[in-house]
């Protein structure tokens, strides 16, 4: 059967906007009439395809559908960027990044490739465990990812290591360590966590000195930058990526708790099988420029 466009893009409205009503006001159609046309579409697969829950969320054929849905799209508006008679058109690229990869090695590296293909970053940040999902959810068509295995009809092409170090500021070092970090000490002193989706430093102290979550004080800093600011000002101690604390590190304004255990996080580039020249020379941007600043995969 051939799949009727206008109730393919109902159903993405529905689905990325989470409701009939705001997906109506996407479309300008009365919400009735996107309820028919999603129906429609339903009936003539013969399967649900969204859960009419608050917010409405894709049923695993609907999700199927979408990415596909998706992924036409976006080949769509590369064609017509690549025809418009002035060549002056922008593509917009939705990518899943991790926080620290964008504000260490990968935005510098990537610029030039944006400008020369004429690419619109619609950047979605997450953890680096979690930007697969996105992914495979419809919301990005590529992705930095800490996930070795690629969804069905993509490739994980491996980046590289980002290592972290355990840093303190050397006031809060010799207050709360003393002599290295030890298990009583850690149940005082103040971690400093991305956010609640961040494992990284949970699972280190967990693994090292079998302390749980709530074991211990946490601030939540949930920006790359000033992540880096609170553990300079000595409020608290956390994992930091070793090429954004070089400098520190050899200045003493910060030191390493553990220079022997660094914490090295894998990073693949997940992207579609079969894509566009466009996202093909992104691809390759990301890859050059992983070479170039990460620690090779063993």
């Amino acid at each position: 059967m051939q799949l009727d466009l206008r109730k393919g893009e109902a159903l993405l409205a529905v689905i990325e906007c989470g409701s009939f009503e705001q997906a109506a006001h996407r479309l300008r159609l009365t919400p009735s009439a996107v309820s028919q046309r999603v129906r429609a579409l339903e009936d003539e697969l013969g399967v649900p395809l969204v859960v009419r829950s608050r917010p409405c969320r894709p049923t695993r054929a609907g999700r199927r559908l979408a990415l596909y849905l998706q992924r036409s799209r976006q080949l769509e508006q590369e064609w017509l960027a690549e025809m418009a008679e002035t060549g002056d058109a922008w593509l917009s690229v939705p990518v899943a990044i991790n926080n620290d990869s964008l504000s260490t090695w990968l935005f510098p590296a990537i610029a030039d490739c944006l400008q020369r293909e004429r690419l619109l970053l619609d950047m979605v940040l997450d953890d680096q465990s979690l930007t697969h999902a996105l992914m495979e959810s419809g919301t990005a068509v590529a992705a930095i990812s800490s996930q070795a295995q690629a969804m069905r009809g993509c490739v994980a092409e491996p980046l590289g290591l980002m290592r972290y170090r355990l840093c303190a500021a050397p006031h809060f070092a010799a207050r709360y360590f003393p002599s290295g970090l030890q298990r009583e000490c850690a149940r005082k002193a103040p971690l400093i966590v991305f956010n609640r989706k961040d494992r990284l430093q949970w699972d280190l102290l967990s693994g090292l000195l079998g302390l749980r979550d709530e074991a211990f004080p946490c601030h939540f800093v949930p920006s790359s930058d000033p992540f880096l600011h609170v553990i300079e000002q000595g409020l608290g101690y956390g994992l930091l990526p070793e090429i954004q604390i070089g400098a520190q590190l050899a200045g003493g304004t910060l030191v390493d708790l553990l220079p022997q255990q660094p914490v090295d996080v894998p990073l693949y580039w997940h992207r579609w099988r079969v894509q566009s020249l466009k996202l093909e020379a992104l691809s390759e941007a990301v890859r050059t420029a992983a070479t170039r600043q990460l620690l090779p995969l063993a």
